[in-house]
């Protein structure tokens, strides 16, 4: 099954060095996951076609892969999204 982007909310934290941090997600169902850990975040493509940060994280002790597609999208602004049906 191809990867697919669900383009979800995100709350971030800015550290005094301007580093961002993902700390919580909202689902497309409304449905709110905190963040339990961020574990890596690098510049990376993602498999469901777009570029960006990828931030992967620890949500309910599951890994995820959460990216924040700072590259214009069709929209026009950056937006988060999580990697889903890999």
């Amino acid at each position: 099954m191809h990867p697919r982007r669900v383009y979800v909310e995100a709350r971030v934290s800015f550290s005094a060095d301007g580093d961002m941090r993902p700390i919580e997600i909202t689902w497309e169902d409304g449905r709110v996951f905190e963040i339990d850990r961020v574990v890596d975040a690098r510049r990376a493509a993602s498999a469901a076609g777009s570029m960006g940060v990828r931030y992967t994280v620890k949500i309910m002790g599951q890994t995820r892969l959460l990216f924040f597609e700072d590259t214009w999208s069709d929209t026009g602004q950056p937006r988060w999204f999580v990697e889903s049906g890999r």
